[in-house]
């Protein structure tokens, strides 16, 4: 059975595939519009998500499907101590595809061991997040029409962004691309990410705590959060949440066809005056993830035989 727990569970050949049907669907909308007529997706969302968890519905719905499901632990048998395994085994009686979100790494991974229907990682922990990442990819493809010799910042909390491991781990595979890392070193790239991924296939990499610095250079700017539900210390939270904010004046030395990309939600991490600037796509991106998960889902039920 297969299922989408870690980007790398995908080829390259894969993931174009879905890029392929996912602009198609853009391009096409009402050919898909029934496509999964009679099934079901269940949302398994064991921590709270509101961008996530709604581009799955929006997916699903609009590809003629009907969803079922949580979203918070609290709603669920979760909370009378039923395991994911055992969830996983329920919940497969009653639905087609199960899209889970939940705080513990490698639980989606133990609900596809469990299940006899497709699993979709749709976040667990400060581990992966492998559809986030397809969205990214997607939003590269419209965006910049390339995956190669790509100059691409990471800017923020890169030892908790499940985000940024996932999209370090996917552009890995493409020729030619630097990674920039930004970050204070409190909340630096995690040296496994280095060392598996950037070290071992020899990938350019620059560490800095300046983003002014290495602004000119970018093709990419990708920022992200810092995630308070991460931190175990709030002092150290707001010591750090307000590192990095990207106002206008900071994009005055950047290139005119740089694109700022940002998984969603954003506190302050990103002016709300910048959404004004052309080279500001994270709500085009989010667009972009109900078109790839759409794809997603229609891949993964063809492969399962259901449709």
């Amino acid at each position: 059975m297969k299922s989408l727990i870690d980007i790398l569970d995908f080829t390259v050949e894969e993931i174009d595939e879905l890029l392929v049907v996912a602009n198609d669907i853009i391009a096409n909308p009402k050919k898909y519009s029934e496509m999964c007529h009679g099934k079901k997706l269940a949302t398994l969302f064991f921590e709270p998500s509101t961008r996530t968890r709604l581009s799955f519905e929006a997916a699903m719905y609009e590809l003629g499907g009907n969803v079922l499901g949580f979203s918070e632990a609290g709603s669920s048998s979760s909370a009378k101590g039923e395991s994911v395994a055992d969830t996983a085994k329920m919940i497969s009686c009653y639905a087609d595809i199960i899209a889970m979100r939940h705080p513990k790494e490698g639980a989606p991974l133990v609900a596809a061991q469990n299940a006899s229907i497709p699993v979709i990682n749709a976040g667990d922990g400060g581990h992966n997040h492998p559809t986030q990442t397809l969205t990214d990819l997607l939003t590269i493809n419209r965006e910049k029409g390339r995956f190669e010799n790509l100059k691409i910042g990471f800017c923020g909390d890169l030892k908790f962004g499940r985000t940024v491991h996932s999209l370090i781990n996917a552009m890995s595979r493409y020729e030619g691309n630097t990674i920039y890392l930004i970050s204070p070193t409190e909340l630096k790239l995690p040296d496994y990410v280095k060392n598996d991924v950037l070290i071992k296939k020899n990938i350019k990499y620059v560490e800095t705590q300046s983003l002014d610095e290495v602004m000119p250079e970018l093709d990419i700017l990708y920022m992200t959060r810092v995630q308070r539900e991460r931190f175990f210390n709030e002092e150290e939270y707001l010591r750090l949440k307000d590192r990095y904010i990207l106002v206008p004046e900071k994009l005055e030395n950047a290139k005119e066809d740089l694109i700022i990309m940002h998984p969603l939600p954003r506190v302050n991490e990103i002016s709300v005056k910048v959404d004004e600037d052309n080279r500001a796509c994270y709500f085009r991106q989010a667009l972009y993830g109900k078109y790839i998960r759409m794809a997603l889902i229609l891949k993964l039920l063809k492969e399962a035989g259901t449709i």
